[in-house]
């Protein structure tokens, strides 16, 4: 197994670290970087992608941490707009993510890469605008160093100019991701003429995304889809994308078998999976398929692993306090705000029992599904390489910004042909 001499490593942490981290952590051992460092690494080994992992809780964030070590792979540690910015269910949120990990990374000598990402920042309507250009910053100045631009709720010209709108708020040397379609499962899919779309028009005004997601058959939660992840389709569309540079990024991957998700891996353009609600329970101790889904009893509880994760008077408190507020089994997510401290303050031997179940299902994704082992060396040569913690774009303008002006995108926008599946609340 390849790995990183420490003159490499020290080298790399004195070049690769982006300025708002060395500002927050100047006397750290983590390497945490952009987003685009992790994109270069998958990319040079090929048909990989690594896990982008939902840092919900603690114990996802340690395990996670600790299975990319084992792994030797390069990783992403996420949050979501909805789990962790202004109106939080989880306590890690945008501004104390980065402090986590770095602390973790220094306490366990982590010294594989580490992107810090900030998902699916929605807009929902225009007017989302105003308060995005001010909190966006803020979470840069907290450690972001990657994110991803969500107004795949709008239509396909309303999402595209939120995205230029939003460009000047995010470092040069951050990584992006851009969405089009939201992800309903099977339906209101992505198509290639609306990717083709979005990316050329950012393409026009010099925005290089490093990441597209798509509503590619997937869902996000805990059940999983009658259909799942459209392999075909996603390679068509990044098959268009190719000459613009772009990586796939796979939303929902809970819900998805292995060999599904070998296959994205495999035959895509994907180096970037999130994985989110299997994490959290499977550091509850709950029971989960190869799928990641939880698995339910015949009164459709969830079924906790006895002498796993959490203890069972813990788990027992945490199913009355769903049951007492009528949750079904979609929300039980809304427990890790205010059981994070509770679950803190169980005896060691429980805390990381919590984080050792997560590491191990993450490198098995990592290692057998994934493909992503051995990618934290490649991630330390993108950076020698370049001599920068800024890797600059995959692509160069192709597109003539005289054809993509705002009226023409409308004049655009109209002619194509989408089917944006149902109105409703899709996130995460």
């Amino acid at each position: 197994m390849p790995t990183v001499n420490g003159a490499q490593f020290d080298q790399a942490l004195a070049i690769g670290r982006p300025p708002n981290v060395v500002r927050l952590f100047p006397n750290s051992r983590a390497l945490l970087v952009s987003g685009k460092v992790i994109d270069r690494a998958l990319m040079a080994k090929g048909q990989a992608m690594t896990m982008a992992a939902n840092g919900r809780n603690y114990f996802v964030i340690r395990g996670a941490l600790q299975a990319a070590q084992r792994a030797n792979a390069a990783i992403i540690i996420e949050i979501a707009r909805s789990e962790g910015g202004a109106g939080a269910y989880c306590a890690v949120n945008y501004w104390n993510m980065a402090r986590l990990v770095d602390a973790l990374c220094n306490e366990l000598a982590i010294m594989v890469p580490v992107a810090i990402h900030a998902d699916h920042y929605g807009i929902k309507k225009p007017a989302d605008l105003g308060f995005a250009r001010q909190e966006i910053p803020t979470m840069f100045e907290a450690g972001i160093t990657s994110i991803a631009i969500d107004a795949s709720h709008l239509p396909d010209v309303e999402n595209l100019q939120a995205n230029i709108a939003l460009s000047s708020c995010i470092p040069g040397w951050a990584s992006l991701e851009t969405e089009v379609g939201e992800i309903k499962g099977s339906q209101g899919l992505s198509t290639v003429d609306e990717a083709l779309f979005h990316i050329q028009g950012l393409n026009a005004h010099d925005i290089f995304p490093d990441w597209i997601a798509l509503n590619n058959g997937t869902t996000h939660g805990i059940e999983a889809s009658a259909q799942g992840i459209q392999v075909g389709l996603t390679a068509a569309i990044h098959e268009q994308l190719a000459r613009y540079g772009i990586s796939g990024a796979q939303h929902g991957t809970s819900g998805n078998s292995s060999d599904r998700l070998r296959e994205i891996a495999a035959q895509t353009r994907t180096t970037k999976a999130n994985v989110a609600t299997a994490l959290q329970m499977i550091s509850w101790g709950l029971e989960v398929n190869d799928y990641g889904n939880a698995q339910l009893d015949g009164d459709r509880n969830f079924i906790k692993v006895p002498g796993e994760g959490a203890t069972e008077e813990m788990w027992q408190e945490m199913v009355s306090y769903a049951r007492a507020r009528e949750w079904k089994i979609g929300d039980y997510k809304k427990l890790n705000l205010p059981f994070e401290t509770k679950l803190m303050g169980q005896p060691a031997a429980i805390r990381e029992r919590m984080a050792r179940r997560v590491e191990d299902f993450v490198y098995r994704l990592l290692v057998e599904v994934f493909n992503a082992t051995d990618t934290a060396p490649l991630a330390v040569e993108a950076i020698l390489a370049a001599g920068s913690y800024d890797l600059g774009p995959k692509a160069v303008r192709l597109e003539d910004p005289t054809e993509w002006t705002e009226a023409r995108c409308r004049a655009r926008a109209a002619t194509l042909e989408t089917d944006k599946g149902p109105a409703g609340n899709f996130d995460d």
